[in-house]
């Protein structure tokens, strides 16, 4: 048994689960700790197209112990690596909600695996989370496998483990999905009816604006926030998973076109503020 996952959070989530079920030592998570509904993915199965992914993060988002820079792309490569070699007598599980990240993930992981006669189980985390706990008392849809509680993701696996395989089809139509979604420049990816969809790179723009707006309406006068307060705000309310570092991206590009004042060097989040310019 092998599972594939997307996410840190899930990874972790998973691994606890697996513990408490006594399969630690047997069943191994291979993680892809990226966020597949942000940055290119152009060619993302061949060498260029890692190597323009890696490029676009590094020049673009912010990391305290150079992360981007230095860990990023050997992880990225080193994740890829171990799912290209997957034994193929390894039944593995492929975990996935209904969020642009993990279904982009799903249809890159399953070209990588194209060639693999493995047995492919597909969990879809959103649609079995509402199925085993729709009658709790509090309404709630995790955006990604992450926001499952382990608990929760243990008794999913419970239950899902003797699904069906991945049939030849549809393996077939994620290939071909996957080839569609490889062939597009865009650099932002959202979930809507049941499909990835490219959007453009300021998509969320007026939202940021938007909730930007709402803060300063809760100030006694238009002042400074610190641009952490905002990209909470803006991840709270957000319907896709795109992680708190697109955000912060967003907003320093709405400080350099001349959206946002700024007070402070924007080196992290907590050193600089903004303020919707007047």
């Amino acid at each position: 048994m092998l599972h594939i996952v997307f996410g840190q959070s899930t990874s972790g989530s998973l691994k606890m689960s697996l513990s408490e079920l006594g399969m630690e030592n047997e069943e191994q998570v291979i993680c892809f700790s990226d966020i597949f509904s942000i940055g290119p993915i152009w060619k993302l199965h061949d060498e260029f197209g890692v190597k323009q992914r890696i490029d676009w993060f590094r020049t673009r988002f912010l990391s305290e112990d150079d992360y981007y820079e230095m860990d990023y792309g050997k992880d990225f490569n080193k994740t890829k690596d171990k799912v290209c070699h997957v034994p193929e007598e390894a039944t593995i599980f492929l975990w996935a909600g209904d969020s642009s990240h993990e279904q982009t993930g799903v249809r890159y992981v399953l070209y990588l695996l194209n060639n693999k006669r493995n047995k492919i189980i597909l969990i879809n985390t959103t649609k079995a989370y509402h199925e085993q706990f729709k009658d709790s008392n509090r309404v709630y849809s995790p955006l990604t496998t992450g926001g499952i509680p382990p608990d929760k993701l243990k008794s999913i696996y419970e239950k899902n483990k003797t699904n069906n395989p991945i049939a030849i089809e549809d393996r077939s139509k994620f290939h071909r999905e996957w080839e569609a979604l490889a062939e597009a420049q865009d650099v932002l990816r959202i979930w809507e009816n049941g499909e990835v969809h490219g959007v453009d790179e300021d998509f969320y723009d007026p939202f940021i604006i938007n909730k930007a707006s709402k803060l300063h309406s809760q100030q006694k006068h238009r002042d400074f926030m610190k641009s952490a307060r905002l990209v909470g705000e803006v991840m709270g309310h957000l319907e896709q998973y795109l992680g708190d570092e697109f955000i912060e991206y967003r907003v320093r590009h709405l400080i350099n076109n001349g959206t946002f004042d700024i007070e402070g060097v924007p080196i992290a989040m907590r050193f600089y503020s903004i303020k919707l310019r007047s």
